[in-house]
């Protein structure tokens, strides 16, 4: 399946790595936050691009209109449906890689059912050298200890997980860590999505490390390891150095790009944090959780990467990637 001179054997040439044949790669859940620009990064890198368009679509017209702007520049729609096998299996027999981004923040058990679909296919297609599943966050694996009822989401991405392996289907599961337009527009206040005007809720002491990522950049280094035989049946974590940063430090580069200080800084406990999931509905509850791991366990950076898995930007120097100062600017 891979050639033997793809990869050279001195790991620090990663950036002169031997060309060979693009595969086809097939995106199932393009019209999705991070699946917009998993399409766009394939076409971008020259991949043979092939989105599902499913039948469920029904009228919702944005979607179809974004599906239609994929066409335009160069992606083929292939039609399917997950009530429909033989429609997956059709599709998933046209490509070389499935890539998954159908979103679970809503619909959870319901985003675990269509996976499990899609891997039912692609186990019977038999053809695919790599599926990348809907994951593009924290490692489910590390989060076994994760808080109710947030912790449902880590248990059925590893069931997926299971089933990819029972399955014997080659993966690449890739941890690309906090999505900037979540965290770091708004220095990682819940509820809002804009920078505080004057009042900061600091989650502790805001010294606890975090790994924050543009959109655009986690789509680069995705499809940048599909045809990778060195990321092959591994974990791929997007965490580069400049981009490991506490809540602190992004609030000093707002203040440095702004020229103003926050006049309010509320410092929450942990206890206090925890408290305030009592009363919220489920989807706060499951928000309020996944905060509590990130900035007060620190679980994004808390570990070592080990051997057998891959940090992107040591893969990848190639890639310019973001870094939150420069992000940041775009809020001024």
């Amino acid at each position: 399946m891979y050639s033997p001179d793809y990869y050279p054997s001195n790991r620090k040439e990663s950036n002169k790595r031997v060309k060979m044949a693009k595969s086809k790669v097939l995106v199932v859940g393009g019209t999705g936050y991070i699946g917009r620009r998993i399409v766009k990064a394939s076409l971008a890198q020259g991949h043979e691009t092939y989105v599902l368009q499913r039948e469920e679509i029904g009228l919702d017209i944005e979607k179809l209109q974004m599906l239609l702007s994929f066409k335009k520049q160069g992606a083929h729609l292939i039609e399917g449906s997950f009530n429909d096998h033989k429609s997956l299996v059709a599709a998933v027999k046209q490509v070389d890689v499935v890539i998954c981004t159908i979103s679970g923040v809503h619909f959870r058990s319901h985003n675990l059912l269509l996976q499990i679909k899609l891997v039912d296919a692609i186990k019977e297609a038999g053809n695919v050298k790599r599926f990348l599943p809907s994951e593009f966050g924290m490692d489910p694996s590390r989060m076994g200890h994760a808080l109710e009822p947030g912790r449902v989401s880590f248990d059925e991405k590893m069931v997926v997980r299971k089933a990819i392996e029972d399955a014997n289907i080659p993966f690449t599961y890739v941890v690309a860590n906090c999505f900037a337009g979540y965290f770091v527009g708004n220095l990682s206040q819940l509820g809002s999505l804009t920078p505080p005007k004057d009042k900061v809720h600091l989650y502790g002491d805001g010294n606890v490390k975090a790994v924050f990522m543009e959109e655009d950049d986690v789509a680069t280094y995705t499809i940048k390891t599909i045809d990778d035989p060195i990321t092959l049946n591994k974990t791929l974590y997007i965490r580069p150095p400049d981009n490991i940063l506490t809540q602190s430090q992004l609030i000093q580069i707002w203040e440095k790009l702004t020229g103003k200080k926050l006049d309010k800084i509320i410092s929450i406990s942990a206890q206090d944090f925890l408290a305030s999931m009592e009363g919220m509905d489920l989807a706060w509850q499951v928000a309020v959780g996944h905060f509590y791991h990130i900035f007060y366990e620190g679980c994004l950076t808390n570990f070592e990467i080990g051997e057998e898995d891959e940090e992107a930007s040591k893969l990848y120097t190639e890639v310019e990637y973001t870094r939150m100062d420069e992000y940041l600017k775009i809020y001024t």
